[in-house]
C-alpha cells in the first residue's frame, strides 16, 4: 500500500470538490513543484531560443564584404586577338545580410564579357552592378576597375627570313666565316601590327666561344612578341669558320742574290716586307732566305734589280721596302755555296 507521502499533491481525492481541486491546483506549492520539474531542460530550451534569436536578428543587420571575381572573355571572333595587357579579375564590394554574403561564391558570379561583333581597334566596355548575379537584398556598391579598353587585331601570316645570332669569339685566329640557316625562312603567325614591325627572325643565341671547325646546332627562334607563333619553331645552324686574314711585318730580312757566280755587293743588304693572309699560316711563316734579287746571266758591273719575296700559296705581298736594290757583281768567282752578301 502506497505512502500518503508518495501521492502528488494535486491529485484529486473522491470527496474533493471541482473547486477545491482548482485551489489546490494553482496553490504556490503545486506551482513550485511544477517549476522544479524538468528544469535542465528548460534551461537548455531558453539558451537556444535566444541563441537563434541573437542569430537571426544580427543576420539581417547591413554588412559590406570584398569579393575577387573573375573575368571570363567569350564570342571573340575567329582569327581576332586580344593584343594589350588586360585584367583577368575585377574587385567589387557587395552590401547586404551577413548571412547573405557569406553565401556568395566569386566564382559563381564571375564578370562574363561578350565580345561578339568587336572589329580591329579599341574596344571599351563599362561594367555595371547588374553585370554580377548577387542574391536578392544584396547589391554591388563599388567595381575596380569599372571600365575595361582591349585592343583587338587581326591574326595574320607572314614570311620572313631567319638570323643567326652568336655569342663567344671563336678560336684564336680564326673567324665566322659562313653560317647557313635551314629552312632559311620561316612562316610567323600573329597580329598584323606586330608582324608588320619585323623584317627578320632572330633565332636563340648560338654559342661559338673557341670553335675552330664547323658545328651544327637545332635552335629555336626568338619570337618578337607573345601572341606570335612560327611554323616551324626550330631551325638547324650550320656554323662554318676560317682562318682569320691579318697582316704581318718582318723587318731585317737579307736580300740575297740568286743564280749568279760572281761576287757581289748589295746595296741596302735588308728589307722590310709586310705579308697578308690566314693568322695561323702568318703565325709559322719563316721568310729567312725569302727575299732576293735575280742576277741570272749579268755580267760583272752595277746593276739595278728588282726585289723579290718568296712566298708560300695562300699569302699576300702587301708592301716591301727597298722596291729595288743595287748589285754590284765583282770579276772573281764565288764559292757554290755562298749566297748572302760579302
Amino acid at each position: 500500500m502506497s505512502s500518503p507521502a508518495l501521492k502528488d499533491r494535486t491529485s484529486p481525492t473522491p470527496a474533493e470538490t471541482a473547486p477545491a481541486r482548482v485551489r489546490r491546483s494553482y496553490s504556490p506549492a503545486a506551482l513550485r513543484d511544477r517549476l522544479r520539474r524538468n528544469m535542465g531542460l528548460r534551461v537548455i530550451s531558453l539558451g537556444l531560443a535566444i541563441g537563434l534569436w541573437i542569430f537571426v536578428n544580427a543576420g539581417q543587420h547591413e554588412s559590406l564584404k570584398q569579393f575577387t571575381v573573375p573575368i571570363v572573355y567569350r564570342g571573340l571572333p575567329r582569327g581576332f586577338v586580344i593584343v594589350n595587357q588586360h585584367p583577368e579579375i575585377v574587385t567589387i564590394q557587395v552590401s547586404g545580410p551577413r548571412t547573405l554574403l557569406s553565401l556568395i561564391d566569386p566564382s559563381r558570379i564571375a564578370l562574363r564579357m561578350d565580345l561578339a561583333g568587336v572589329s580591329i581597334g579599341q574596344a571599351s566596355f563599362k561594367i555595371g552592378p547588374d553585370a554580377f548575379a548577387v542574391p536578392r537584398q544584396t547589391s554591388v556598391e563599388s567595381i575596380l576597375p569599372s571600365q575595361i579598353v582591349l585592343d583587338i587585331d587581326r591574326i595574320v601570316a607572314r614570311s620572313l627570313p631567319v638570323h643567326l645570332v652568336t655569342t663567344g669569339k671563336v678560336a684564336e685566329g680564326y673567324r665566322l666565316a659562313v653560317s647557313e640557316i635551314t629552312p632559311a625562312t620561316i612562316t610567323l603567325r600573329g597580329p598584323s601590327k606586330e608582324l608588320a614591325r619585323f623584317e627578320q627572325v632572330d633565332t636563340e643565341p648560338v654559342d661559338v666561344s673557341g670553335l675552330a671547325t664547323s658545328a651544327i646546332n637545332v635552335v629555336g627562334l626568338n619570337l618578337p612578341a607573345d601572341h606570335i607563333r612560327a611554323d616551324p619553331d626550330e631551325v638547324t645552324a650550320k656554323v662554318s669558320v676560317a682562318p682569320a686574314i691579318a697582316d704581318r711585318e718582318f723587318r731585317d730580312l737579307t736580300i740575297s742574290v740568286r743564280d749568279s757566280d760572281w761576287r757581289f755587293k748589295v746595296e741596302p743588304t735588308h728589307a722590310i716586307v709586310i705579308v697578308r693572309g690566314p693568322q695561323p699560316d702568318l703565325a709559322k711563316l719563316d721568310l729567312s732566305n725569302s727575299v732576293y734579287v735575280e742576277a741570272d746571266a749579268l755580267t760583272p758591273g752595277l746593276h739595278t734589280l728588282g726585289v723579290q719575296v718568296a712566298l708560300p700559296a695562300g699569302l699576300e705581298l702587301v708592301r716591301q721596302f727597298p722596291a729595288k736594290a743595287t748589285v754590284r757583281l765583282y770579276k772573281e768567282r764565288r764559292p757554290t755555296v755562298e749566297y748572302q752578301a760579302q
